[in-house]
């Protein structure tokens, strides 16, 4: 996608635009850091190079993150999906792609819900060793108490994310300028 050459095509710009909520302005700018990320030219950043980024390598769920920007589970993030990923943390990203990206980072297994072992993991992530396991399993278990409200499953749902997420302030936690 563009790669070989230092500048992107036209109609990849157009592609470029129709996948994600960023402008031809925003995508070139995207295009120079991730050149710059791709250290050893291969037109992907691998898993290493990411979680390289400084605001990533400070956030404790960087690698959940990466994760699901790396969609197919080749360990690499080609620019296609660097975009594609990156624009639910743009301005214009409808709050619903945000609730999306979220329930994804949870969904450790990827199952499509988030249960208890997958709702342990990332609090431990989270908390790391200032809370005890049993402190971790209590909160794990009343989360889901709570938020596991329309089906009672024993695992939150993506609609019972959603509902559980309504007043978080996902707008300006998951944003990113550009």
């Amino acid at each position: 996608m563009g790669l070989a050459s230092s500048r992107l095509q036209p109609e990849e710009l157009e592609d470029l635009q129709s996948i994600s909520n960023f402008s031809e302005a925003q995508i070139k700018t995207l295009y120079s850091r991730f050149k710059h990320l791709d250290k050893d030219n291969s037109g992907s950043i691998s898993i290493e190079e990411m979680t390289a980024i400084p605001e990533l390598a400070m956030n404790p769920l960087a690698n959940r993150v990466v994760a699901v920007f790396d969609a197919d589970g080749r360990n690499e993030v080609n620019f296609r999906q660097f975009v594609e990923a990156l624009s639910v943390f743009s301005k214009s990203a409808k709050r619903d792609q945000k609730l999306n990206f979220a329930f994804k980072v949870y969904d450790v297994n990827g199952d499509g819900v988030i249960d208890g072992s997958d709702l342990f993991h990332i609090l431990k992530l989270m908390v790391g060793s200032n809370l005890t396991d049993a402190q971790v399993q209590s909160l794990v278990d009343q989360t889901i108490l709570e938020a596991d409200v329309l089906d009672k499953d024993g695992a939150i749902s993506l609609q019972e994310f959603k509902r559980a997420m309504f007043n978080a302030d996902l707008e300006n936690v998951l944003m990113i300028e550009i």
